[in-house]
């Protein structure tokens, strides 16, 4: 074990808490007293002994102080994330309990007595043991026996230059429920939880950087899990520059038709979106892509909300596609996504972990519908999309979302949410009717990277596959769903199984 003097060398203490850290620029500066803010449940105290056990592993003395619970119940919440607390220092400190070991004050108020007898018992601990990162849960307690607001600050004000005399890195967790300008004003910086009950799923959990001297945080509201092993931070995405190196590169779907169609294929490093009414094929067409991506040898990702694992591969099964045995074999990475269970945050990191851990160069977003369903606040939907198509795109990655319309037939089809600005391709999938038969027509209105075709083709779907049929130019209004037939050519007979290579 490294001792003090090693470990202290740092001029940041990390919290053990990796996205936390990604948050705060490496860590807490050291020798300050910060601020951990939040109702009960938010995770203060999983912070706090994160932080300690990850000091006491680099060889950094560690004192947990504890003014409400007890060393027992302080052991058994570590061992429900399957921690061991030996390496900490416990200090238990129930105010009223010091108290009433003599007869029980009447006379005088607690600030008067139990006030100073527990920062007195406080301060002899920390000066025997010398630790350099303490956590004092909670701040309720010493505000309860200040009484007055005057005398409190007084108290914290005193803690804090006791502290910053001894060379300390402290977390002062704070359980009030109303933000305290006064106390935040004292600590160097500030970290503030929240908990959040939608009307449907588990409820979700945010922090977010209130205040932080003299550092270069990364603002905003992060994402934030409690499971076993302690809190799981999902950094925001900020948006980076993009890169000059990056060369567009086409790529093909193996149906030669579809590549005509979009002009020899996919770009890498762009977005497209793939929109129409639920059965027109958007979830077929991106699949076809993962796997030509895990032929020519590619790692791609799905994630899919509305449809099951095992009625996605019967359905890819039926339409000549092995998705189940390429993901089977790691080719395709298939992940199912509950938009109840996860938070948005989550959901983005899990994303950016496969394309920088797993080396994923294509991922298919099936459908944004549930996205949007898994936004606590539908509002920032775009910006959120936004962020990471951004990071995606400076990374070189090809993105496939599938977003599904209102409506099958006619001119009432429309999206739920407008994205198709933030997408580079658009291909937009219809019904019509043909002589009493329901057809389907696809077509690109949109294509920043490239020159594509204009026209529309029909589009078909049977056991060997996906066929595209010839542009289909003696219909017109095929994209109001009413088609005007003009001629007697172009269309694909019933039952065609032919597929375009």
């Amino acid at each position: 074990m490294a001792s003090r003097t090693e470990s202290s060398t740092g001029a940041l203490a990390e919290t053990g808490i990796h996205g936390l850290d990604n948050v705060l620029a490496g860590g807490f500066p050291r020798n300050r007293v910060y601020l951990v803010q939040g109702e009960p449940g938010t995770g203060k105290t999983t912070i706090g002994m994160q932080f300690l056990l990850a000091g006491a592993e680099a060889g950094e003395r560690a004192l947990y102080i504890s003014l409400s619970e007890s060393a027992e119940e302080l052991e058994e919440a570590a061992r429900s994330h399957g921690w061991t607390l030996r390496d900490v220092s416990i200090l238990e400190l129930n105010a009223s309990e010091t108290a009433s070991t003599n007869d029980e004050n009447t006379l005088f108020y607690p600030g008067e007595v139990e006030l100073p007898e527990t920062t007195r018992t406080l301060m002899t601990e920390v000066e025997r043991l010398a630790p350099s990162r303490v956590v004092v849960d909670s701040l309720t307690e010493v505000r309860l026996l200040s009484q007055t607001p005057v005398r409190y600050r007084r108290q914290i004000a005193a803690l804090k230059d006791f502290f910053a005399g001894r060379k300390c890195t402290v977390l002062f967790l704070d359980d009030s429920t109303s933000a305290d300008l006064q106390l935040q004003s004292i600590a160097h910086g500030v970290l503030s939880l929240e908990q959040l009950t939608p009307l449907y799923g588990a409820e979700r959990r945010r922090l977010r950087v209130l205040k932080m001297r003299a550092m270069a945080i990364r603002g905003g509201f992060h994402d934030f899990t409690i499971a076993t092993g302690g809190l799981v931070v999902f950094p925001r995405l900020a948006i980076s520059d993009d890169r000059g190196d990056l060369v567009l590169e086409t790529l093909p779907s193996g149906i030669s038709e579809l590549d005509t169609l979009l002009g020899g294929g996919l770009d890498r490093g762009t977005t497209t979106l793939l929109l129409g009414p639920a059965g027109t094929g958007k979830s077929v067409i991106a699949c076809q892509y993962a796997v030509a991506a895990a032929v020519r040898g590619e790692r791609a990702a799905i994630y899919v909300f509305e449809e099951g694992l095992s009625t996605l591969f019967v359905r890819s099964a039926a339409m000549g596609q092995p998705l189940q045995r390429l993901s089977e074999e790691g080719r395709v990475l298939v992940r199912p996504v509950n938009p109840a269970e996860l938070s948005p945050g989550e959901f983005i990191f899990q994303i950016c972990r496969a394309v920088e851990e797993e080396n994923a160069r294509l991922v298919v977003i099936d459908s944004l519908s549930g996205f949007y369903r898994a936004m606590p606040e539908e509002n920032f939907l775009s910006t959120q999309l936004h962020e990471l198509f951004s990071f995606l795109r400076v990374r070189g990655v090809a993105v496939i979302a599938t977003l599904a319309q209102h409506g099958l037939l006619g001119a009432d089809t429309e999206a739920p949410f407008d994205v198709s600005y933030l997408a580079d391709t658009v291909v937009v999938l219809r019904y019509f009717e043909n002589e009493g038969t329901i057809r389907k027509a696809i077509s690109v209105v949109k294509k920043r990277s490239g020159r594509h075709e204009k026209t529309l083709r029909e589009l078909a779907m049977n056991g060997s596959g996906l066929t595209i049929g010839e542009p289909l130019k003696e219909f017109v209004g095929v994209m109001s769903g009413s088609p005007i037939y003009k001629g007697s050519t172009g269309m694909l007979p019933e039952g065609d199984a032919h597929r375009g290579h």
